[in-house]
């Protein structure tokens, strides 16, 4: 396997690395990697790496090569990046991608161009409706289930009144029109906050004024670690319950720690899985970076086995298009979550947990896995997509 890296500007590109070889599979690895939301495409690179490690190396039995760019959080950038791998390396997939506006950025020029553009964590609603495409599939989610799965959740249990907090981007407005689309009790308050913030003093009066029967919280990576610190040592932590989507996972909880501790999410993954594969990723993710993944991780390490499947099946034949996303569509191969099949809009069908953080025998936090709130869940949007 060869590996390079672009580094992005505001005016070039330039990738160092062997020439480009015909027989060659060229992917493109986009995610973010550098800045305080770098962790985010640390561990969606970890597990894309580990799965092509575990491929010996050659997806698809093919000599393969990984081209590395880093969109830096900014949807220009990102489309600099992938203007670049398409033009320049050529590559026939696009995966990563972290956030939902560098997606809705790129998708149009890199699904134009007619190379795969697979993301392993962005789902924006129009990428599942009226812009799904031929050449997009998703191995994560899109972004509305897992707030669906928690508006069941808390539904179900009974809470009357709901404070909403996320940021001011497509995923934030996806995250909390999906949780209401299954929680039908009264919301309290509802608060966009800019994208990046880390001063969350003002919302938590704000919610302490309006003292609902909980708090729901859509707020990845620094946001969520600096939002649920304030949080407990504001004194809320115990008066009000704290519910979240895409923020306690553990490539946060061991930055948040005890302000973890009894808080509830939702999320297709289950760490503590006994399918076979999972167990294997966990077990060689943690002995190769020494810590433990997250689904972030989790569904990067899908990725690779995704594409395997497709290109074996098509002989190997990059350029026979069709046949590749005919294969793709079907996912036939073995994922961490088990049963892995698409529906007609190239996103996942799935089943989401409900997951808490208790308190393991070393005296850390860890999350455990509870039952099924949805079970092979579609996401709302499918019916809107033209693909049959």
């Amino acid at each position: 396997m060869i590996r390079t890296f672009i580094i992005a500007s505001i005016s070039a590109a330039i990738a160092i690395g062997p020439a480009i070889a015909d027989n060659q599979l060229r992917i493109g690895f986009l995610s973010t990697l550098s800045g305080g939301t770098g962790i985010f495409g640390k561990h969606q690179k970890h597990g894309f790496d580990l799965a092509v490690e575990h491929l010996g190396g050659k997806v698809g039995g093919l000599e393969t090569k990984i081209i590395y760019g880093d969109d830096q959080r900014k949807p220009d950038v990102g489309l600099q990046v992938v203007t670049r791998m398409i033009k320049k390396d050529k590559v026939h997939f696009i995966a990563g991608v972290v956030w939902s506006n560098v997606l809705m950025a790129i998708q149009k020029s890199v699904t134009r161009a007619e190379v795969f553009l697979v993301s392993t964590n962005a789902g924006a609603s129009p990428m599942a409706g009226k812009l799904c495409n031929p050449y997009f599939f998703s191995t994560s989610w899109q972004n509305d289930q897992a707030p669906e799965a928690m508006g069941k959740l808390l539904q179900e249990e009974g809470v009357k009144d709901v404070f909403m907090i996320a940021p001011n981007y497509q995923a934030g407005k996806d995250v909390l029109i999906g949780f209401q689309r299954l929680y039908k009790g009264n919301i309290k308050g509802r608060t966009l906050t800019k994208l990046g913030a880390t001063d969350y003093q003002p919302e938590i009066s704000k919610i302490r004024a309006a003292k609902p029967g909980a708090v729901f919280a859509f707020l990845p990576g620094p946001m969520g670690i600096a939002f649920m610190k304030q949080w407990a040592a504001a004194g809320v932590k115990g008066s009000i319950p704290l519910y979240t989507s895409y923020v306690v996972d553990y490539l946060t909880l061991p930055a948040l720690g005890e302000a973890a501790m009894g808080t509830y999410h939702t999320n297709y993954w289950r760490p503590d899985s006994d399918v076979p594969e999972n167990k294997k990723f966990v077990a060689a993710y943690k002995k190769k970076y020494g810590y433990m993944p997250s689904h972030f991780s989790a569904q990067a390490y899908d990725a690779p086995f995704l594409f395997d499947s497709a290109i074996r099946a098509a002989g190997g034949d990059l350029s026979n298009k069709n046949r590749i996303r005919r294969e793709l569509l079907k996912a036939n191969f073995k994922s961490i979550r088990g049963n892995f099949r698409y529906n007609t809009n190239h996103f996942p069908i799935q089943s989401f947990y409900k997951r808490q953080v208790v308190r393991g025998s070393d005296g850390k936090p860890k999350i455990v896995s509870h039952g099924a709130v949805l079970t092979d869940h579609k996401d709302a949007y499918y019916s809107q997509c033209n693909m049959k």
